[in-house]
């Protein structure tokens, strides 16, 4: 019901903010005739639009139609659509993802003849991914490097943008960085959106990067003239009403950009703001809750918060030390089947989570051993899939010819006799004519050199192409992603195939199809472009597999990945210091914070269940690897863990609780840690090492140590080293 200045709703893990939002849009328009379009409600995943457009479907009816409900990307793209033309693009331009972005990236790179060992065209692609998240143009970038490095970067960053320019293209970064520069460079179009949207609401405020956040500076047109990091925005002669929902505690993305201080500082940046905190959880037991708060508590500057559930204690926390990861994971399909048996539990109800995404194989293993159902969530993704790109590449170029990526791509898919050095000539003819690479292929007789063979097969697939763009203009997407199959000859090549993988490459592409008509029964006007962009702007979060109504499977799945779900059951694995907490993260204290901040978010996805469990050897790069409890353990007060372990296995458990490992015996009253080569360890004053070699015995053990930046060798007696 708040009114007039900005709102920040602190909104704790499992406390309803969805709810929140749904309600505030539904009260505008009840009390304050506020129009459905006048209203901008941005989250972060597909999935999480959805699911807040039906709720708000279900309060206000069909005006719900008229309001932008939708992700950052998606609102962005709407608009650019509309507006691109004024930067230099066409309203049909094709949107790459990441793998499209780094093939961009290593086409550039080849032409720059830079080494890829040196100048690895995959890191290049994410450093430029961070230049545009914190909407530093490559001008800016050239004028900032310094380094040989850093001005080839800045070279790379160039050349990258304008082959996307001449694409009729954007990266997925581009994607908010452009509409920024379309407010900057455009005030009427700025004045257009803020006149527009009287109200924007914003969900997941924690995880927006700086160009999100100048994003929502410019569309609700604040009086100040910088933002708190110095950035210029413009007036606007008014101001929209700006409510935005979030909790530091779960900001996890900061590798993606996300900053923190977003949320942190929000009513620095906007000094008249209202700030709200909901802090009762409606998904978890109070002993849950209580040890969320006791983990969470430990990282600082947050703004106080303490979660609290009428919903009881509940059962304790499980603990378990496995004696590897192998028992680890045994240990979790026997709980799972011991609570199918006595509590009812379905699989559907259970989710097991880990730091990295590697760690899913070992339960894999175990799950197919023991017959137990299952999916991974966030590995080899439908969209990610090669046939399935090679699909959308072709209809990417009907709808923008000039999508070079996607025709080069398909030029010789499936093959047609366009070999590597046919492709190379007609590049060189390309930049040497400076016309688009579609331009080149359509004037292959003009290319020196070229063979026959391969001359007669470009005029073939030059004109297959434009045979099926004739045919795109009047036809749904489904119809022409099957006359694509059928005419390229792709699908008669994967059922002519022997090869069994090539039936479930047909099935994925039928898949594709299948996703095409749903697309053209909810969009009956939905154009080639519109379906196009749909299935680009899909995130990880969306392949979370839907609650069945019936047992369901297991999910596995990243602790990143599981923000914003919840399950009856949690299995909280590899609670290592080194495994979680991140290994990279032990001697940064901002890092380790953020790792806090995940395992928060991995305890409150629990409502009924929770489990904690450890290896006491886990496999690391080939070698057993030792590593001690977990300090986010230990951060839990003990009396809400029982420790369910074998009494061979107590003096560990014992530790765990203690968040120390059993000590090594001691020599001359200084434990030493018991080394052996491919370790990991930390110095006080040299930083993370490994262990390369170890000679001699007790107080005269001696090891030599990688530090990165040189080798050292150390008296294991007296050196400050810790083993990891």
């Amino acid at each position: 019901m708040h009114h007039g200045s900005p709102l920040l709703i602190v909104a704790g893990a499992g406390s309803g903010k969805t709810r929140v939002l749904t309600h505030r849009i539904a009260y505008l328009l009840a009390e304050r005739d506020v129009r459905p379009q006048e209203i901008l409600a941005i989250t972060f995943t597909n999935k999480a639009a959805r699911e807040m457009k039906e709720r708000i479907d279900k309060l206000v009816g069909p005006r719900s139609a008229a309001m932008w409900v939708m992700t950052f990307h998606s609102a962005c793209v709407r608009i650019l659509r509309r507006e691109g033309k004024r930067l230099g693009f066409p309203s049909s331009f094709s949107i790459y993802d990441q793998a499209d972005s780094q093939r961009l990236m290593a086409m550039v790179c080849r032409e720059m003849d830079l080494d890829p060992k040196r100048y690895p065209p995959r890191s290049f692609s994410a450093q430029v991914s961070n230049f545009k998240n914190e909407l530093i143009d490559y001008e800016t970038a050239a004028e900032r490097a310094s380094s040989h490095l850093e001005k080839t970067l800045a070279q790379a960053y160039r050349s990258y943008q304008q082959r996307l320019t001449e694409a009729g293209a954007m990266d997925f970064d581009d994607i908010i960085m452009l509409a920024v520069t379309l407010f900057q460079l455009f005030p009427d179009v700025a004045e257009h959106y803020r006149r527009r949207f009287r109200h924007v609401l914003v969900d997941e405020y924690q995880d927006t990067n700086h160009a999100q956040y100048t994003l929502i500076r410019e569309l609700v047109g604040r009086p100040e003239a910088k933002t708190a990091d110095g950035d210029v925005v413009r007036a606007g002669d008014d101001r929209s009403e700006l409510c935005v929902v979030g909790d530091a505690d779960q900001s996890i993305y900061a590798f993606r950009g996300a900053t923190i201080r977003n949320i942190l500082e929000f009513e620095r940046d906007y000094p008249d703001a209202r700030t709200i905190l909901l802090e009762q959880n409606y998904r978890s037991t109070q002993t849950i809750l209580t040890a969320a708060n006791s983990v969470i508590s430990r990282n600082e500057g947050r703004k106080p918060k303490n979660l609290w559930s009428d919903q009881g204690a509940g059962p304790k926390i499980i603990g378990y030390v496995a004696d590897n990861e192998h028992d680890e994971a045994m240990f979790v399909a026997q709980e799972v089947d011991r609570l199918t048996d006595d509590e009812g539990v379905v699989p559907g109800q259970v989710a097991v989570f880990y730091r990295t995404n590697a760690a899913s194989r070992v339960f894999e293993e175990i799950f197919i051993r023991t017959g137990l159902p299952y999916k991974v969530v966030g590995g080899v993704r439908f969209y990610e899939r090669k046939e399935v790109r090679d699909l959308l590449a072709y209809l990417r170029i009907l709808a923008n010819p000039n999508d070079v990526v996607s025709l080069r791509r398909i030029l010789n898919v499936p093959k047609r006799g366009i070999g590597d050095r046919a492709e190379a000539m007609v590049e060189a003819f390309s930049s040497r004519e400076r016309v688009p690479f579609w331009d080149a292929l359509c004037r292959a007789e003009e290319v020196p050199g070229l063979a026959t063979r391969s001359l007669n097969s470009i005029k073939e697939f030059t004109a297959l192409i434009e045979e099926l763009r004739q045919k795109a203009e009047g036809m749904p997407p489904a119809a022409l992603a099957e006359d694509v199959l059928v005419s390229t000859g792709y699908r008669a090549e994967l059922a002519n195939s022997g090869d069994p993988q090539d039936e479930s490459r047909l099935e994925n592409l039928d898949e594709l199809i299948s996703v095409a008509s749903e697309f053209e029964d909810a969009n009956p006007d939905g154009a080639l472009v519109d379906f196009l962009e749909q299935v680009s702007l899909v995130a990880d979060a969306d392949q979370i597999p839907e609650g069945d109504g019936g047992k369901g499977v297991v999910t596995l799945m990243t602790l990143h990945t599981a923000k914003g779900l919840e399950f009856p059951v949690v299995f909280l694995t590899a609670l290592e210091d080194g495994v979680f907490p991140h290994l990279r993260s032990l001697g940064e204290p901002k890092e380790l914070e953020e790792e806090r901040r995940l395992a928060y978010v991995g305890i409150t996805r629990a409502q009924q269940r929770l489990y904690l469990t450890r290896a006491a050897v886990r496999s690391a790069w080939g070698s057993p690897s030792f590593n001690p409890a977990s300090r986010f353990v230990g951060e839990v007060p003990r009396e809400l863990i029982d420790w369910r372990t074998d009494p061979e296995k107590s003096a560990w458990a014992a530790a765990t609780s203690r968040r120390e490992p059993p000590k090594p015996k001691k020599t001359g009253g200084k434990p030493l840690p018991n080394l052996t080569p491919g370790d990991r360890v930390t110095h006080d004053a040299f930083g993370l090492g490994t262990v390369l070699s170890v000679d001699g015995v007790a107080e005269k053990t001696k090891v030599k140590v990688d530090f990165g930046d040189g080798e050292k060798t150390l008296l294991l007696a007296y050196a400050p080293l810790e083993k990891l």
